[in-house]
């Protein structure tokens, strides 16, 4: 039979279903199918254009972690303010020599490199080991220069850093062991990803073409997220030449990118599946899944973008470009799955529906019957309940422990790789100083000579600190530096401790002296500074997000108990994914080097998993409230919205899972951590809660449910998140 009678043959509906007007996302569905070739034209003209427009423009990605008001930004205005030599960056040379004589036997062929590098683009100074005694280690063997840069790292380009770790690898050999250290030689030498994006996709593919058995359908959401992807980065490209967008967006925006976007395309794809197997025409299958699942991927996607947006007003730095970055992609996933994807199915829509109602009759006469073992699991959770209930929870209680002691701070070059220069730098100055050589604190004194004299006194004789450096004027002599160097690494707890004994208790006995101020500041101080800002504000965040998140599902579902068991349960999924993320990054789990967790991991993670865990709470809920208005019996809505979703829910989510675990192949520490985050929170949500959870809370629930006080009942507008299909 050929498409056009595939697709006319069942166009009326089937006798006792009456169609419904068409809803403003069945409208859209309408207008897409009418102007298939149309819509696909301009999506490909569009995504060009942007994609050759960003390539010929190039990106201006830049990190930004300032934090006016912290005393560690403070500390960095005031040493530009006056000239400091410290306002730079700076990149460490470690030297190291075995040999007779050690390192100073070879201070001839060190000095000219030194030389070298002090003529290069970006270098506002070079102190080398032989201008300070302290610069060389005790056995002589190992030593330290200091490039001071013109800037701060990310503000200096990428290629004058790779000349300066050219120009000082050269000298390497004859016994001489070179390595270089820093933020700026972390960035510049950092690898790139590809693998994890390409792995996540055929794993989705894969997972895809066993839901639906033809390659043709598994493709069509997983093209749409790939349009939608390739959109986005290229629009948050354009956009970084006006706004301060971190250097490591775009891996993230991938991510969410494709998991978001092949979830919100399934969940249409899926009600439009689900529709031609009761008879619909392809275009009438098209527009009921726009009009049902269409709202429910609106609504969650709406949802996503709020919580993103909430980072937004917690002011910090790079992470408001990321998270305006992502909200854009979740946007623009969201359009692709309502518009793109109703094109691609009026364009393939009648060689789809053959294959659905082929494997459809197939399984029929097998005496499969769809969603039967979803019924039988929550036949057998309605059944126990309260011992479902209480073996779930107490789970994810024991999974979230760890989070209690969970860490903020940032990755230095501790974590990175040990066959890059700046690992390998990090452990010779491990090995001739001590650990706390690689993250010193800059303390700023602003006062006379006298006064900085007498900080480098204080601080020497300050417990956790090992050694300090004498005081370093300024260029008008209005401030001074001491460099102090800690007995911790820069990620250990007690540098954490040292930074807040310094503010809190020594440092202002000192001022009140001395007469002068004092401020701790540096790449390590700035971080504590940044984890401190993080956990202060995420209270807040999380009650903003929370509640907005609440009202929204009191308006659809027009229940108080349901928006709170879902705020819920949402808090002890992701609860439980940070207690995991802590115990394999933070603790060293599996191989892991241990380490704090990235400061803005936990928030970015709360945003995206609590509009992510929304989006099943809604596709299921929504069902079972479908159920509920049509028979009145709560047991039997339960079941039959469990069997309708559990294996669409299980399917998106088996595919955000591989999406986000496949990050975990990434060389980049904090890919990781988000990765197994997201992924971890996601298999939770869709397999503990959704499946054990929502079906023994609503069945201890039973009518109470959808209760709803009557002036909130008069006062809350009515919104129709789900239009039922014909019937």
């Amino acid at each position: 039979m050929s498409d056009t009678s595939d697709t006319t043959a069942t166009t009326e509906p089937p006798e006792g279903r009456t169609p419904h007007p068409a809803g403003a996302f069945g409208r859209l569905a309408s207008w897409s199918q009418t102007h298939r070739w149309g819509a696909l034209l301009l999506w490909i003209l569009v995504v060009a254009a942007i994609t050759l427009g960003s390539q010929a423009a190039g990106s201006a990605y830049r990190n930004d972690f300032a934090l006016p008001g912290t005393d560690s930004q403070t500390a960095t205005d005031l040493m530009a303010e006056h000239g400091a030599r410290q306002a730079g960056d700076s990149v460490q040379i470690v030297f190291k020599d075995e040999g007779e004589g050690g390192l100073r036997a070879e201070r001839g062929r060190v000095g000219k490199t030194l030389d070298r590098i002090g003529g290069l683009p970006g270098v506002a100074e070079v102190r080398g080991p032989y201008a300070d005694a302290s610069a060389i280690s005790r056995d002589g063997t190992i030593g330290y220069a200091t490039v001071t840069l013109d800037g701060k790292a990310e503000q200096v380009p990428k290629g004058d850093i790779t000349r300066i770790i050219d120009t000082a690898k050269a000298a390497e050999g004859h016994g001489l062991t070179v390595a270089l250290g820093g933020e700026a030689v972390r960035g510049a030498e950092e690898e790139a990803g590809g693998a994890a994006e390409g792995a996540g996709m055929l794993a989705a593919l894969v997972i895809l073409v066993m839901l639906f058995g033809s390659l043709v359908a598994a493709a069509l959401p997983l093209v749409t997220a790939v349009f939608a992807v390739g959109g986005a980065i290229g629009l948050i490209a354009l956009a970084s030449h006006l706004f301060t967008v971190a250097d490591f967006t775009p891996p993230v925006m991938m991510l969410v990118g494709l998991g978001v976007g092949v979830d919100y395309a399934l969940l249409i794809f899926y009600r439009y599946r689900h529709e031609l197997i009761r008879g619909a025409a392809a275009h009438t299958a098209t527009r009921t899944a726009l009009d049902a699942a269409g709202r429910t991927v609106f609504f969650a996607g709406c949802t996503v973008i709020i919580a993103l947006l909430g980072l937004v007003a917690l002011g910090l730095g790079a992470l408001q470009g990321v998270a305006l970055a992502v909200a854009l992609t979740v946007l623009v996933t969201m359009a692709a799955s309502l518009i793109l994807l109703p094109a691609l199915l009026a364009v393939l829509g009648g060689r789809v529906r053959r294959q659905v109602l082929r494997r459809a009759e197939r399984a029929r006469s097998k005496g499969r019957e769809e969603g039967r073992r979803w019924r039988a699991l929550a036949l057998a959770v309605q059944r126990r309940p309260l011992p479902a209930l209480l073996a779930a929870v107490m789970a994810l209680l024991a999974l979230s422990a760890p989070a209690l002691g969970l860490r903020l701070g940032f990755a230095d070059a501790g974590n990175d790789p040990t066959t890059s220069t700046s690992r390998r730098a990090y452990d010779l100055l491990a090995e001739g100083f001590g650990p706390g050589f690689n993250g010193p604190l800059v303390v700023v004194s602003q006062g006379d000579a006298a006064a900085a004299r007498e900080l480098r006194a204080t601080l020497a004789r300050t417990d956790g600190i090992a050694a300090t450096t004498p005081p370093l004027p300024s260029k008008d002599g209005a401030v001074s530096t001491v460099l102090a160097f800690p007995t911790t690494s820069p990620q250990d707890e007690g540098t954490a401790d040292l930074v807040h004994t310094l503010r809190d208790r020594v440092l202002p006995r000192l001022g009140e002296r001395t007469g002068a101020d004092y401020l701790v500041g540096g790449s390590t101080a700035a971080a504590q500074d940044f984890a401190d800002s993080v956990a202060d504000r995420m209270p807040l965040f999380v009650a903003v997000v929370v509640g907005l998140s609440a009202l929204l599902l009191m308006v659809v579902f027009r229940s108080v108990l349901i928006p709170l068991k879902a705020a819920l349960l949402n808090l002890l999924s992701i609860a439980a994914a940070l207690g995991v993320i802590t115990l394999v990054f933070q603790e060293g789990w599996f191989g892991a080097q241990p380490g704090p967790i990235e400061a803005f991991i936990p928030v970015m993670i709360f945003a995206i998993v609590f509009g992510l865990s929304m989006d099943y709470e809604v596709f299921l809920v929504s069902r079972i409230h479908e159920e509920w208005e049509r028979t009145r019996d709560h047991s039997h809505a339960v079941r039959e919205g469990l069997a309708a979703t559990g294996k669409v829910i299980t399917a998106a989510a088996a595919i955000m899972i591989v999406v986000f675990a496949a990050f975990v192949l990434s060389p980049s520490r904090m890919l990781q951590q988000f990765g197994l985050g997201l992924a971890v929170a996601v298999l939770l949500d869709a397999v503990v809660i959704r499946c054990l959870i929502v079906p023994a809370v609503m069945r201890l629930l039973g009518r109470h449910a959808w209760w709803l006080p009557a002036p909130l009942a008069r006062r809350l507008p009515k919104v129709a998140l789900e239009r039922p299909a014909d019937g």
